[in-house]
Order: C-alpha cells, then sequence, then structure tokens
C-alpha cells in the first residue's frame, strides 16, 4: 500500500529565554513546528527556529510548501522531497526557504523513520555512535573571569571534556581565556567562540591569545561571508578555525572548504535546511578530511552522527531543549548517544504546545 500525506500544518511558537543568551544575547526563538500524518496514522513531526523575531515569514512558507508539494502526496524519501522543496526555490533564492524547509525535513525523516519501524540514524544509512559533548552554554562575551571559571569547572564535573567561551576580540578576553585555562583539570580542552565579533586584525589576535592556551579551536571570528578573511586567517593561525552555523548549505561551505579556510565545520539546522542538506555538508566536509560539529540540538545531531564519520563534537547548548519531553542526556563521561525509539525520538513536553503558539 502506497502511503500519502494526509494531513500537513505548520505552526509558530514563540519561546522567551530567561534572559540574554549566548554570544548574541538572543531573548527569545521563534520555533516554527510542522506536523505531518500519513493515511495509516503514523505522524511526524520537525522543527525549524529563528533567532532574533521574523518567524512568522518563515511559518507561512512552510505553510505554503506543504499545501504546494506536501499535502495529498505519497510519502517518498525525505532526500527527494528536499529536492522538491529546493528547486521551488530557484527563483526566490535560498534565504527563508531553506528555514522553511528545515521544519518539513526534519518533520518528514521522523515520519519516514518511523514508516521503516527505525530510529532516524538508521533511516539516514547509519549505525549507532556514541560522541563527547562540548559545554556551551552560560558563557557570555562579558562575562567576568570569574563567572567564566565556574560554569566551565561545572562542566567538567558531569564529564564534558571540552568547553567554549564567548570573546569579541577585546582585551578581556585575555584574562577571562587565561584564567579558565588554568582552572580547567588535565584533559579538558577550551574553545572560544566569537560570534563574528571580529575584523581580521582582532581575529588574528584572538588566535594568538588562543594558541598560548592550547586551545581546540576559535569558532566565528570573522562575518560569515569573508571566505577571504578566513583563508588568510586559517593560514596564519595555530588555532584550527571553525564556521558554518550562519552559512545556507553546501553552496555556502563548500568555497571555505575548497580554500582551506575553515578546519571545523558547523552546520546549523535551520540555516542548512534540515538534516538532509546537513548530512551532505557532512559527507562533503569527510572528503575534505574535515571535523563536523553542528550547532548546538545534540538529541537530534547524535543521528546525523551515525551516518557521518565526519562528525566528532555534540555541542551542549540547551537553547530548545526546554521544550522537549526528556531530551537525551549526557552519560557520566560527558558522551551522548541516540534513543532506540523508532523517528528521532523528539517529543513536546506536555503543554509547550499550547503555552507558546502563537494564535495565527
Amino acid at each position: 500500500m502506497t502511503l500519502t500525506i494526509s494531513k500537513a500544518s505548520a505552526e509558530l511558537w514563540v519561546f522567551p529565554l530567561s534572559g540574554p543568551t549566548g554570544g548574541s544575547g538572543i531573548t527569545a526563538v521563534d520555533v516554527i513546528v510542522v506536523d505531518l500524518e500519513a493515511s495509516d496514522g503514523t505522524s511526524g513531526t520537525g522543527f525549524s527556529y529563528v533567532l532574533g523575531g521574523g518567524g512568522s515569514n518563515m511559518c507561512a512558507i512552510a505553510q505554503n510548501m506543504l499545501e504546494r508539494f506536501v499535502v495529498a502526496q505519497s510519502v517518498v524519501p525525505p532526500q527527494a522531497l528536499w529536492r522538491t522543496l529546493a528547486s521551488s526555490l530557484n527563483r526566490l533564492g535560498r534565504g527563508f526557504g531553506y528555514i522553511a524547509i528545515a521544519a518539513i525535513d526534519v518533520a518528514m525523516w521522523d515520519l519516514y523513520s518511523k514508516c521503516c519501524e527505525m530510529p532516524l540514524y538508521q533511516a539516514l544509512g547509519g549505525i549507532k555512535k556514541t560522541l563527547p559533548v562540548y559545554g556551551s552554554g552560560g558563557f557570555g562575551p562579558t562575562q567576568t573571569p570569574e563567572a567564566a571559571v565556574v560554569r566551565a569547572l561545572e562542566y567538567a564535573e558531569i564529564g564534558c571534556t571540552a568547553v567554549k567561551l564567548r570573546v569579541s576580540g577585546a582585551s578581556p578576553d585575555l584574562q577571562r581565556i587565561q584564567a579558565v585555562a588554568e582552572a580547567l583539570p588535565d584533559g579538558v580542552d577550551i574553545m572560544a567562540d566569537a560570534n563574528e565579533k571580529c575584523d581580521l586584525a582582532r581575529a588574528q589576535w584572538l588566535t594568538n591569545v588562543l594558541a598560548d592556551v592550547n586551545a581546540l579551536w576559535l569558532e566565528e571570528p570573522l562575518p560569515a561571508h569573508d571566505t577571504n578573511g578566513y583563508a588568510i586567517l586559517a593560514n596564519n593561525s595555530q588555532v584550527p578555525i571553525a564556521t558554518g552555523e550562519h552559512h545556507q548549505g553546501v553552496v555556502e561551505l563548500k568555497p571555505l572548504m575548497e580554500a582551506r579556510a575553515v578546519s571545523i565545520v558547523q552546520p546549523d539546522l535551520a540555516m542548512a535546511g534540515g538534516i538532509t542538506e546537513s548530512l551532505r555538508i557532512a559527507q562533503i566536509a569527510d572528503h575534505y578530511n574535515l571535523v563536523v560539529s553542528p550547532h548546538f540540538l545534540p538529541s537530534l545531531f547524535i543521528h546525523l552522527a551515525g551516518a557521518a564519520p565526519a562528525i566528532r563534537w555534540m555541542e551542549d547548548f540547551p537553547l530548545l531543549e526546554p521544550l522537549f519531553d526528556e531530551p537525551i542526556s549526557m552519560d557520566r563521561n560527558g558522551n551522548i548517544t541516540p534513543s532506540e525509539a523508532h523517528g528521532h525520538g523528539i517529543a513536546w513536553a506536555n503543554g509547550a504546545r499550547e503555552e507558546f503558539r502563537e494564535v495565527q
């Protein structure tokens, strides 16, 4: 029996945060939630997000795509649906479209995996894999050295073997980096994330500071579009350079890979256009022998890691996790392993839909 999509909907949820969060200081997340139901009653849920507002536009695009390309159509492998959706953007550009596609893509992978009676990692063609998680939440670019040390040691105590500070390329970074590096126990690495705040001169200064503490990487020291700057920096830096969360898909990341301007590739679920394109990014990164460390959402990306050997790290930055019912947690060694549930295994917390859904 050929299954069809009998129901498909997109909703906007607005999830307020407890205060300014991360290097960009966001205070709320617009979440685009897509729900699919097949003709046999099997359901799948997916999501995408916007940091900084404007999610209603993405939700409208997702709903339009569902009506045009999904509802009443056959349940097909998610890669095939992704290509259909992406090709509809040929005269529009990736922009908002990829963010909308991401929610549909995650929902289709969830549905498809359930129809195949497999966990997502297996439906992706992978095996069950356990990976280390680095601690990223609770750090800020204006944080005192003392507060950063406290947070770093909390991560070390629960088993994380790396922590990632927030920096801005300014002189206060020096004391914060040195304080954390001196406080961390042996076996715990340090990373830093500049959230695109530096020019080339400041970025080069930061790499010198981080080289002195044997940092594992410097993330997003320059604006995402500055491929030439990244190439110059990578060629002169003793610290590996990471970027990717603001790039939309392979087409924007491949020039960086080819130029050897990046060592750690960090696809973001929403910006990349979902699981399908994130997997393609990881496979191409593997060709260049690069490391992939996806941008947060370890409960989802640990499935992708099973099908992509280049993925070596998960990130603990619990932004959307309060919306999840029992998200996967780290073990006492700071590692994460995917669930065996069919689909991606992510369900919404009780009452989340009613509390955060925006009435259209």
